[in-house]
């Protein structure tokens, strides 16, 4: 295998899947001879042409309504947003639209499509382009929500999301795109909905989502020096949720922690909270624990957005707090 980075690995899939599929085009603001706000479309242009890399205008809404329309009609739209942030404009056209088309016409429409959009904190970009937004996603039926940790599952998912008949919502860490790691050549696909276990432990599990799942393994090298075993789970995706492989988890270890960026306040963490102490109470030796982000924006100033971000000490002190 190959090392590259999370960047390398995205563009690597969109090349893959535009070269095996005609029907697979990709737009959005930037994403044609600049190569995309954050580099992710590179190159892209010059080998696929203006037909199938498109840059579009500065309205969200018509970038979304645009892939559910072009995926009702056969196509295979992959559309960027240059911020999770800007989701807000094109509410109606992904919650309304996209996600409910299937259900609304009895199954006769397949909506095929991916919607790329850059999230998370750490760049001093400031509280409207900095937001870890993933709950708002999860709470729609009709879409799949996709959030990868590594290089390896941010390729393999992206090619499963796009040959995926349904709408994906496709979620990318801005301070990922830069971490390397090994990916396999070639064309593969990761399954949407099945977790990983980026480390076995016995004594305690961390739910961990996009770039936490590095702070929680951080804190597992940590804390195995203290003599507790932490196993780190990555759901990877979070609609649909792999609840077995956490569950399973949770009666080995008997204690949870779970770990995002977005805020703590109705966020993924309570979900999967809500679902192991219905599904596993009995196995539970102490009380879940959340490490998420507080509820307020995202602040502009360096010193204030690092206090916001969970790190990898706020989880050392969550598991110690379990026992």
């Amino acid at each position: 295998m190959a090392t590259k980075t999370y960047l390398q690995a995205l563009n690597d899939a969109l090349r893959l899947e535009m070269q095996r599929d005609e029907n697979v085009l990709i737009f959005g603001e930037d994403v044609g001879q600049f190569g995309g706000c954050f580099g992710v479309t590179q190159g892209l242009f010059s080998e696929f042409g203006e037909e199938r890399v498109r840059d579009t205008p500065i309205t969200e809404s018509v970038i979304v309504g645009a892939a559910a329309g072009a995926a009702a009609c056969g196509l295979r739209p992959v559309a960027e947003l240059m911020f999770v942030d800007f989701i807000g404009v094109s509410f109606d056209q992904l919650f309304n639209q996209a996600a409910k088309m299937h259900y609304m016409f009895g199954g006769k429409i397949k909506v095929p499509m991916v919607l790329r959009m850059p999230q998370g904190a750490g760049i001093g970009a400031a509280a409207q382009h900095s937001q870890s937004l993933e709950s708002w996603f999860m709470h729609v039926p009709g879409l799949k929500v996709v959030i990868p940790s590594s290089p390896a599952d941010a390729k393999g998912l992206l090619l499963a999301s796009i040959r995926d008949d349904n709408p994906v919502v496709f979620l990318e860490h801005k301070l990922l795109y830069g971490v390397s790691g090994e990916v396999p050549e070639g064309d593969y696909t990761i399954e949407i909905g099945k977790a990983d276990i980026k480390r076995e432990g016995t004594d305690v599990t961390i739910v961990a989502t996009s770039k936490m799942v590095y702070s929680a393994l951080a804190a597992a090298e940590q804390l195995e020096k203290d003599g507790i075993s932490v196993e780190v789970v990555d759901p990877r995706t979070l609609l649909p949720l792999d609840m077995d492989t956490i569950l399973d988890s949770v009666k080995k270890t008997h204690a949870l922690v779970v770990a995002h960026e977005a805020v703590g306040f109705a966020g993924p963490g309570a979900e999967i909270a809500a679902q192991v102490a219905e599904q596993a109470f009995d196995y539970l030796d102490a009380p879940v624990t959340r490490v998420a982000a507080p509820f307020c924006p995202v602040p502009f100033s360096p010193g204030l957005e690092q206090a916001y971000i969970p790190a990898e000490d706020d989880i050392i002190k969550a598991v110690k707090g379990l026992r």
